[in-house]
């Protein structure tokens, strides 16, 4: 009888365990959704960072809620204490997370070598794919621009220009792209040649004032003096009216190459 009594009791048991027992999906709800984004992070981060550790004590694995505790921080200028949640993310969901971690090494913590590594490491497994509108050349590519791998970085931005060029045509060229690879020309002094991939810029993005910057630096080195003239003129007024890199993130990193604003 008492055997019987706790076969029924550990039944009964594990039958209201597994329903109270949450998805994924439903965490992901109650404590991202309904919770953390009620708050706002830039004021309010240890209300936003308390949801998703409850979200975490249902079930520790889910990816996402560590995700979403780190890239607070990273906005924070925090990255040391983002990417501890962020390797996290990527020990439980590597195909979901990596790319997203190796973006914030180049773009947020600057991390240049770390970055390339983790995107070379993903691309054998994954191929290369896209992040923040880029594929992950792209970020390598301006990896290589602030390790002085000019060529490298040059090689990189043809293939993924060209290769957007035949997928989509000319008019989905990206101007950021067109930009660092005027950049990557520039630095080879190959002046005349970094002054057409500007102008193609400048074709998508009239008011790029980087652009319009290196461009008036490439000018000089040729020797044309009124030109030079010209466009510095130009880049200080596109400036000091905002026209800068277009990227989202801008607002909250400053991009290679970007110039400081003129106020």
């Amino acid at each position: 009888m008492k055997s019987l009594l706790l076969l029924l009791f550990t039944t009964l048991t594990l039958t209201s365990c597994s329903q109270t027992k949450m998805s994924k999906e439903d965490i992901i709800e109650t404590y991202v959704t309904n919770c953390a984004q009620k708050h706002n992070y830039n004021y309010e981060m240890e209300a936003w960072q308390k949801c998703l550790d409850k979200g975490l004590e249902k079930d520790s694995t889910i990816a996402y809620l560590w995700q979403q505790k780190a890239m607070p921080y990273f906005k924070a200028r925090k990255y040391e204490v983002g990417m501890k949640f962020q390797d996290k993310a990527v020990l439980y969901d590597r195909e979901g997370q990596q790319d997203y971690r190796a973006f914030i090494k180049c773009i947020f913590s600057k991390n240049y070598e770390d970055a390339i590594a983790d995107f070379e490491d993903y691309k054998k497994d994954f191929g290369n794919h896209y992040v923040m509108d880029h594929t992950y050349d792209f970020y390598i590519a301006i990896s290589c621009l602030q390790l002085n791998q000019f060529e490298k970085a040059e090689q990189l931005l043809t293939g993924y220009l060209n290769d957007l060029e035949k997928e989509l045509g000319e008019e989905w060229l990206h101007p950021t792209a067109l930009f660092y690879l005027g950049v990557a020309k520039m630095e080879l002094k190959k002046y005349n040649e970094a002054i057409i991939e500007f102008d193609r810029a400048l074709k998508i993005y009239p008011e790029f004032s980087d652009v319009k910057y290196y461009k008036s630096v490439c000018l000089m080195n040729l020797g044309k003096k009124e030109e030079t003239k010209q466009t510095y003129t130009e880049y200080l007024e596109d400036s000091k009216n905002g026209f800068t890199i277009n990227e989202d993130n801008v607002v909250y990193e400053m991009y290679p190459y970007q110039v400081r604003q003129r106020k």
